[in-house]
């Protein structure tokens, strides 16, 4: 029940945060297990230490077999699954336009049965791991480990499913989109 109540907190500061108004609304326990400082609430450390956080990302503009793999098998790792979405920019640069508008791919990956939440990705990949503290940061076999935060632990799958058939560029090639 303990750990339950303070996953439903950590989900609760990440999105939509806690305000004044909903702390208010929260139990006397939900209350001793937050502390308060001029940057908002946060979970105090000793029960913050009794979740596991996975934190994993990417574009998911079509969503496949390969993503659901993926994120299956970071749900594993933890307690909680955060889902950084790609931003459309980012995307862009890579040299392809997105088919779905990050908003819109956030709404389809957490609507999947293994992700807890999905936040949009930031400019800084610094800025998202500050906001989201990772116990692990879970990286696809076709990902490049790009951001190694010390104290975090970095879990690099080497495993897909039909690899040279499920990955979204050869999708898009396929049906000309």
């Amino acid at each position: 029940m303990e750990k339950e109540l303070i996953i439903r907190l950590y989900l609760m500061l990440l999105n939509p945060g806690i305000t004044p108004e909903i702390y208010s609304s929260l139990s006397e326990q939900e209350k001793s297990m937050l502390s308060h400082s001029l940057s908002g609430y946060s979970l105090k450390k000793e029960f913050r230490s009794k979740i596991k956080v996975v934190l994993t990302g990417g574009v998911f503009d079509i969503i496949h077999m390969g993503h659901i793999y993926t994120l299956t098998q970071a749900k594993k790792l933890g307690d909680i699954l955060i889902v950084a979405i790609a931003k459309d920019s980012h995307i862009s640069k890579k040299g392809r336009k997105p088919i779905h508008s990050q908003e819109y791919r956030a709404n389809m990956v957490e609507m999947l049965k293994p992700v807890d939440l999905t936040i949009l990705g930031m400019e800084k990949p610094e800025d998202l791991v500050s906001k989201v503290h990772p116990n692990i940061i879970v990286y696809g076999y076709d990902q490049p480990d790009f951001i190694k935060p010390e104290g975090v632990e970095i879990i690099k799958l080497t495993e897909s499913v039909d690899k040279d058939n499920l990955k979204t560029q050869k999708i898009i090639d396929k049906f000309g989109l």
